[in-house]
């Protein structure tokens, strides 16, 4: 059966505007993957301990019939092609590829949880997502994520500024 997944794209190393143009590339020439939207690049301050760089974040939709855990499977491919090294939980990263939201589908097993446990407590991640989807509501419980937007704006722990279009221009 066809789904609408939401995936968040984020990078803080080399070149993150290339790179995360390119992971967009890769998934969207993905067999069985066909691209809906995407957000525009937000630059955001980092969350964590570890002293890093800004991030560039962004959001993107797409339709597919491939399974959450294949996907998964291909974003870590993505991920391991733009040179993502798993060192230091919440460090920084040349790529980071995260499923969202998977039609309204919950799923919980080892390596795999959706929708993502931190989704409505990153500005960085919700910012990008509710510029492609403002509707979007939680599937566990039927709240509108805009409503979690909303407050964690209020709490503003976190900077978040579009900066560019992700998606490249037409020729």
């Amino acid at each position: 059966m066809l789904e609408t997944v939401y995936v968040a794209l984020g990078s803080n190393e080399g070149d993150s505007m290339a790179t995360l143009r390119s992971a967009l590339q890769h998934l969207a020439a993905r067999h069985g993957v066909s691209l809906l939207a995407c957000s525009g690049a937000w630059e955001t301050t980092p969350v964590g301990p570890v002293t890093q760089g800004n991030y560039l974040n962004a959001a993107l939709s797409l339709q597919t019939e491939i399974a959450p855990r294949a996907l998964l499977n291909i974003l870590l491919e993505i991920e391991g092609h733009h040179g993502r090294k798993r060192l230091v939980r919440w460090g920084p990263r040349t790529l980071d590829l995260d499923i969202l939201l998977y039609g309204d589908h919950l799923i919980e097993e080892p390596g795999l949880r959706i929708p993502h446990p931190w989704l409505r407590r990153r500005l960085f991640v919700l910012e990008p997502l509710l510029e492609i989807a403002p509707e979007l509501i939680h599937p566990e419980d039927g709240e509108p994520l805009a409503d979690s937007l909303d407050a964690l704006r209020l709490l503003q722990q976190e900077r978040v500024l579009r900066v560019a279009d992700l998606a490249p221009e037409e020729n």
